[in-house]
Order: C-alpha cells, then structure tokens, then sequence
C-alpha cells in the first residue's frame, strides 16, 4: 500500500517517515472508519512494545487538524521501544 497517497501533504509526510523507519501501511479493511494502519516493524506476538501487544496506529483519512495528527503519527513511531536506531534511553 505504499504508493496509496493521503490527500493531507503533512499526513502523508508523517506516514513516509514512519515507512522509511520501517513501518507497514496496511489497507484497514471494508468496516472500518480510518484511511490506513501503520504496523511496528517489530510486533510479533513474543514481543511486547509500549502498548502490551505491538505497535498500530489509525491514519485518519480527513483528521480535524492535519498538522496534530502528522505530529501524533511522528511521536508514536519515535516513542516505539522497539524501533531501530533509536538514540535516546526511553
């Protein structure tokens, strides 16, 4: 799903971001509400990461404020404990 491109320039660039770190954009199936899934690169079912399971996060197809959620997809993808070539401690 890599060259599916959100309509929002700052949405799109935060999932790019999250692609580049290693993680998975993933069409959210029929039901759902959101426009796509990013997955940790690292979430199998013998890791857990800040969540308990595995990382996922919801990428909103028209969020109310482009610029905060670009912001929460970037924060999220940083805050992974298990995302490779990490420099802080966290």
């Amino acid at each position: 799903m890599a060259s599916k491109k959100h309509p929002n320039k700052e949405v799109d660039a935060a999932v790019r971001f999250a692609e580049r770190c290693g993680w998975k954009l993933v069409s959210p199936g029929r039901s759902a509400h959101c426009w796509g899934r990013l997955l940790c690169p690292n979430g199998s079912v013998n890791i857990s990461c800040r969540c308990g399971e595995f990382c996922m996060i919801s990428v909103w197809s028209s969020p109310r404020n482009g610029l905060s959620h670009a912001s929460s997809i970037q924060r999220a993808v940083a805050k992974c404990i298990l995302t490779e070539g990490r420099d802080d401690d966290v």
